[in-house]
C-alpha cells in the first residue's frame, strides 16, 4: 500500500512536523483521517523499534489526559495480580515483536542484521519497551490496538470510550 501526498500532508499536520519514515497509513476515519500510521523499523541507520504510530491529535489529546490521571500505574499493577490480563499482554508483545518482523522491509532486515540491532528488536515491544510487564506508553498501545487488537487498548476503549468517539484531527 503506497502512500498518498495528501496522506503524507495530513500526518504533517497532525504530528506538526515532516513525517520519516512512513510505510502506510494503517489506520483512518470514514472521511480519510490517518489514526495510525505504520513505521519503518530503520531510518538513517537509526532503529525505530515502534510499528504503529499514533497520529491522531484529538486521540493524543485525549489518552494523554488518561495517562496524567495516573492509569498507567494503575494498569501496571492490574498486570502484576491478574494473571489472565498478564498473559494477555505478553502474548500481545509477542505478537507485535513478531508482526513487526514480518512487516519489516528487506532492505532494514539486512541492515538491522548488519548493524547488529538484532537483538534489541527482539527485545523491545509496545512502543519500544523492554520490560514486557510496565506499560511505557498509552498511545502506542492504542495504535496498536486499533491496527491489530490489544488487551490495554481494549480496556481504553471499555473504561474511557475512546473507540465511540468521532476524530477529526
Amino acid at each position: 500500500m503506497s502512500l498518498t501526498a495528501e496522506q503524507i500532508a495530513l500526518v504533517g499536520q497532525q504530528i506538526g512536523r515532516e513525517p520519516k519514515g512512513l510505510v502506510a497509513v494503517t489506520v483512518a476515519t470514514p472521511k480519510g483521517v490517518p489514526l495510525v500510521v505504520q513505521m519503518r523499523s530503520l531510518v538513517d541507520d537509526i532503529p525505530f523499534p515502534t510499528l504503529y504510530w499514533l497520529t491522531s491529535k484529538a486521540l493524543c489529546k485525549a489518552i494523554g489526559s488518561i495517562e496524567t490521571q495516573g492509569w498507567v500505574k494503575e494498569i501496571e499493577a492490574r498486570l502484576q495480580t491478574d494473571e489472565a490480563l498478564r498473559e494477555a499482554y505478553l502474548q500481545n508483545q509477542r505478537d507485535y515483536v513478531a508482526r513487526r518482523w514480518e512487516l519489516m522491509q528487506p532492505e532494514d532486515k539486512a541492515r538491522i542484521e548488519a548493524l547488529g540491532f538484532t537483538e534489541m528488536f527482539e527485545r523491545y515491544g509496545i512502543g519500544g519497551i523492554s520490560q514486557w510487564d510496565k506499560v511505557r506508553c498509552l498511545h502506542m498501545q492504542y495504535a496498536h490496538h486499533l491496527a491489530e487488537g490489544n488487551v490495554i487498548g481494549a480496556l481504553l476503549d471499555e473504561q474511557f470510550g475512546l473507540h465511540q468517539q468521532e476524530y477529526t484531527q
